[in-house]
């Protein structure tokens, strides 16, 4: 006796279901590699920025110092000496403040 094959028919929704469960197996990798590059732009474009702000505050700290030097009573009497100015320690008044 020989064996006689059926064949099994596969409705459409199965043939659907089968084609989404595949879509799914190849979407999901692929997401996931595009997800993990994009993180990693990001991190790099974070940790560029973090230098550019450390950069920036250096900028900022030194120039806060020229400012500080610059304002400095010595900076300020040999710039008014350079003018032509003196520095009449009689003409300074304190200005005090009451409640």
């Amino acid at each position: 006796m020989g064996k006689v094959k059926q064949k099994v028919k596969i409705s459409k929704f199965e043939r659907l279901l089968y084609s989404f469960a595949i879509f799914l197996l190849v979407l999901a990798p692929v997401s996931i590699v595009f997800s993990k590059a994009t993180l990693a732009k990001v991190n790099f474009e974070v940790e560029k920025e973090k230098k550019e702000i450390a950069k920036q505050k250096k900028t900022n700290e030194s120039l806060a110092m020229a400012i500080d030097e610059l304002a400095s009573l010595t900076k300020i009497q040999a710039v008014a000496e350079e003018q032509g100015l003196s520095y009449n320690n009689d003409n300074i008044k304190s200005v005090t403040e009451e409640n």
